[in-house]
């Protein structure tokens, strides 16, 4: 018999439907309803699975066909809040459903940047709050900007705390420890969706190891984890961009329990809502002889000082022929400080 500590969580492993971010929010609301249907509370996706990984990032500039996938990257992007975000709202309170869902977020003041952003969505079909991965990964610096600490906290739902990372920023430690440190129980690690079936030759360092450093992040937070995949092969992409895809992804999404188990597989290469059963209590006891912000750690010892202050960006000073009485040259911008904040659009 389930306790009453007992959950059902979800990875969802599916294909966007790449540069559409209609047909895609479309294909999430159906997905997100499939989840909740099947009993679970918090429903996960791939890395900026709405509307896709840029995959063309990777492939030399001179490759035909990248400067228009470049532009209509941008074009596709969504807002936050924005129409996208008010049917996932609605999808999720009608399944009654926790979720959280990487998308690709367009800076609405400059409209020429984007975020790998994880966006965390209420069952009460509110934006609960936003993480813009930190730091992206080589060639990805080319289809991202860097992100901010805003969104590095950790949301207390219901049935528990909940916390979410994009890809290698499980591989920086400090972002999984400030996580740690807000008492995660339950976390999505956000993936484009690949699991080698061995590592490439030395000295190559670079592959995605989304299971290890799931099953790492799982086992050193004490919490359960939600390793979530998408999926991506060259058919599924526009015509005029399939020259720009040479690799495919498969998904291998998983769910990890506190010790660093895996409790779930998905089969590769498959759509799936992949579900499981999990137990807070196993949380608990995970963190009885392993919490590594509280009675594991050291704090005499180390420090971790976390900004989380609004991002900057370049303003605009009149540097003649402005300002106010004083003399002092009139700012015409501070976008930083202007910035919608997560939490504040109710779907």
């Amino acid at each position: 018999m389930p306790s009453a500590s007992s959950i059902i969580v979800a990875a969802i492993q599916a294909t966007p439907v790449y540069f559409d971010r209609e047909a895609s929010t479309a294909k999430a609301c159906r997905l997100i309803a499939e989840a909740g249907a099947q009993g679970a509370v918090l429903a996960g996706f791939g890395e900026t699975w709405l509307p896709g990984y840029p995959g063309f990032a990777w492939r030399p500039q001179s490759t035909p066909g990248w400067w228009d996938a470049a532009e209509a990257y941008l074009d596709q992007a969504i807002a936050i809040p924005g129409p996208e975000t008010d049917r996932l709202c609605k999808a999720a309170r009608e399944a009654d459903t926790d979720v959280v869902i990487g998308v690709v977020e367009l800076d609405t003041q400059t409209q020429g940047t984007v975020y790998a952003t994880l966006l965390f969505i209420g069952r009460e079909g509110v934006i609960l709050g936003r993480h813009r991965k930190l730091r992206p990964t080589a060639y990805e610096r080319v289809a991202w900007g860097q992100g901010d600490a805003q969104g590095l906290v950790v949301h207390q739902r219901p049935y528990g705390r909940i916390s979410g990372l994009n890809c290698w920023e499980h591989n920086m430690m400090l972002p999984g420890f400030a996580l740690v440190a807000g008492g995660t129980q339950i976390h999505v690690g956000a993936w484009p969706g690949r699991e080698l079936a061995a590592a490439p030759d030395a000295p190559n360092p670079q592959w995605p190891r989304q299971h290890l450093l799931s099953r790492a992040f799982a086992a050193q937070a004490a919490c359960y984890v939600i390793c979530a995949g998408g999926l991506l092969k060259p058919s599924d992409m526009p015509e005029r961009y399939k020259e720009l895809v040479n690799f495919t992804y498969t998904g291998d999404s998983a769910i990890i329990d506190p010790r660093g188990e895996i409790v779930a597989l998905a089969p590769s290469g498959e759509e799936t809502v992949l579900t499981a059963r999990i137990d807070l209590r196993n949380v608990r006891a995970a963190k009885a002889v392993n919490d590594i912000a509280g009675h594991y750690a050291r704090p005499d010892i180390f420090d971790l000082r976390l900004n989380r202050g609004a991002p900057r960006q370049a303003g605009v000073i009149l540097a003649s022929g402005g300002g106010d009485e004083s003399g002092e040259p009139e700012q015409l911008q501070s976008h930083g400080a202007d910035r919608p904040r997560p939490g504040s659009h109710t779907g």
